[in-house]
């Protein structure tokens, strides 16, 4: 069971010419718009290099989505385990302008072909997970090229090319090699294939240490391409069917994708998923995500008790974290798919009835003996099975001078993705984040393999409302299904407790999507352990690999935030570094 839950937590300047793009990436003309005045934007990103590269688009000119696409670049080149155009993204935009939250799903496809067995072996049986990642038929068709051009249609003020040139620099000048990412690259370097390997090993086979200066050529010829054309330069062509050949002759677990599955994939508009918590008003990403849809779940489920007189320290209050999570998690493993193929009941998920009739179910003085899911209004009828049938994350976010904010997760899902690359870029294994076996107790999984389905996420980029009807904060975060304790936890802190981004960020986390409750190894929660098994926990003391990012509004200017786990900055237009404190997991909450 731990090591179960330990993998679902685990886990991502030239001269600018106006491209000629396709008819999804090219802007309407518009008149020049003149240069926004107002408190200087914020980037907070998880690495500063990539931060540097949303300043730069920042004072250019550039608005919040010029900034997010450029920082978003620029994180393919610096921390490529993580995310990149070879994986899939959701954007969550506030217009300052209409006041209106906008999301778009850049989430990875499944190919066609694929089917409720595409992780079966010839002899009938499952793949593991562990199995199921290396090679070609984990990878789904990626969506963030997609996005951010859809995102850049909507929200965009400078040249769609403009956007590449920072991270074109770092890909051909070359980077240095950070601790963090050197870490990783010795524990997976015989995991990414012989063209990552070009850039990131040595001609003996060893991983570059920290310190090394790269270059990766290949990948900045690439981004030349596509900043020129357009997404087209990636979806069609010889680009495409490079990405088909390398996904489809893979020597593990080989592809049936298609040309056609990457020409046809679309970004998609989704409604956003909004809620009250107390006099805040809180929106995220939707299903196919079920990230946002369970944040509001945890945090209505907790509003009726006083989380802010019980405070950071007190058992109790991270008893109540935990058993509203349990509950939450629970409908979302149930009910959350894709909405494009099966019924998600979000309203009936998010009625503030059926969530007091499930915070009904929390004791503050004993933990659930099980927490099952609920049946909210509107639950589809399950599905049963046919007789005979068997059955590295990354997140930012951008304010800008005129007040628009963009939090965006970006993910390649495991860290190095499929271990598969083309031209320096790794792809994803995002479609092991289907339910590999389709049934569970006679039911067909909502989240089961299905051709052109986007899997499951826990991504959940937010976007905070004060009373007032103004961006509070805005905050996301990486670690697999971690990613919705996260944020749920870092909510609490910040409006209940009282904190600050950055020290409800550090703040250790209690995780628990189920029966057993993880604290994380190295901060104060740990010794919160006996008190949460007198109150009938099954508790586990582990370290919990976590990322989370943030830049909220204090005092009427942008303050960005970085979790010190990670080592990512927030960095202002004006040239401010937010000061983040590298202590290991998580911080002490101040007292």
């Amino acid at each position: 069971m731990l090591n179960r839950l330990l993998r679902r937590a685990a886990p991502f300047v030239a001269l600018l010419l106006i491209p000629t793009l396709p008819a999804d990436a090219r802007r309407p003309s518009r008149a020049p718009v003149p240069a926004v005045r107002g408190e200087p934007g914020m980037v907070s990103a998880a690495d500063p290099r990539a931060a540097a590269a949303g300043v730069e688009i920042l004072r250019k000119g550039g608005s919040a989505t010029d900034a997010a696409i450029a920082t978003m670049l620029a994180l393919n080149v610096v921390e490529p385990q993580s995310a990149g155009i070879g994986g899939g993204a959701f954007f969550v935009r506030h217009d300052a302008r209409s006041g209106a939250t906008t999301t778009i799903d850049g989430r990875e496809a499944a190919p066609k072909a694929a089917d409720p067995r595409w992780f079966y072996r010839p002899d009938g049986t499952p793949l593991s997970h562990e199995e199921a990642v290396p090679g070609g038929r984990s990878v789904g068709v990626p969506g963030t090229l997609r996005a951010m051009a859809l995102a850049h249609l909507d929200g965009g003020r400078l040249p769609w090319a403009a956007l590449f040139q920072p991270a074109i620099r770092l890909a051909r000048g070359g980077w240095t090699l950070s601790p963090r990412f050197a870490k990783l690259l010795s524990q997976y370097a015989g995991f990414i294939d012989a063209d990552a390997a070009k850039v990131f090993l040595d001609a003996g086979g060893n991983p570059h240490p920290a310190g090394a200066r790269v270059t990766n050529p290949e990948q900045a010829a690439l981004f030349e391409r596509i900043a020129r054309a357009g997404p087209e330069a990636f979806y069609g062509g010889a680009q495409a069917r490079k990405l088909v050949a390398t996904v489809n002759g893979a020597a593990r677990n080989p592809s049936r994708m298609t040309l056609a599955d990457l020409a046809g994939y679309r970004a998609k508009p989704r409604p956003p998923v909004c809620g009250r918590y107390r006099v805040y008003r809180v929106c995220s990403m939707g299903p196919p995500s079920s990230g946002g849809v369970t944040v509001l779940m945890i945090l209505k489920q907790l509003e009726r008790f006083d989380m802010a007189a019980l405070g950071p320290r007190s058992p109790v209050a991270w008893h109540l974290f935990a058993e509203s999570s349990r509950l939450a998690y629970a409908d979302r493993d149930l009910y959350v798919g894709d909405p494009d193929f099966v019924h998600v009941p979000v309203a009936g998920l998010l009625d503030p009835a059926y969530l007091a009739s499930r915070s009904a179910l929390i004791s503050a003085d004993r933990a659930m003996e099980r927490a099952a899911a609920g049946t909210p209004p509107g639950a589809p009828a399950r599905l049963r099975v046919p007789p005979g049938e068997a059955a590295g994350t990354t997140d930012l976010v951008v304010a800008d001078r005129a007040g628009n904010v963009v939090e965006v997760t970006t993910t390649i899902e495991s860290v190095f993705g499929s271990g598969l690359s083309m031209d320096g870029t790794m792809l994803n294994n995002e479609l092991t984040d289907f339910d590999i076996v389709p049934e569970k107790d006679g039911f067909l999984a909502a989240n089961r393999v299905e051709g052109g389905k986007r899997p499951r996420s826990s991504m959940a980029p937010t976007i905070v409302y004060g009373p007032d009807g103004k961006v509070r904060i805005a905050l996301g975060a990486a670690g697999g299904s971690t990613i919705i304790a996260q944020v749920a936890k870092a909510l609490v802190a910040t409006l209940d407790w009282k904190m600050s981004a950055q020290d409800a960020i550090a703040l250790g986390l209690l995780y628990s999507p189920g029966d057993t409750a993880l604290l994380e190894k190295g901060t104060t929660l740990e010794g919160l352990a006996p008190a949460l098994r007198a109150l009938g926990h099954r508790v586990q003391v582990v370290p919990l690999g976590l990322k989370a990012n943030a830049v909220e509004r204090v005092n009427g200017r942008w303050v960005g935030a970085a979790d010190p786990r990670s080592e990512g900055v927030g960095m202002s237009e004006s040239g401010e570094v937010t000061a983040i404190v590298r202590a290991g997991a998580g911080e002490r909450p101040p007292e």
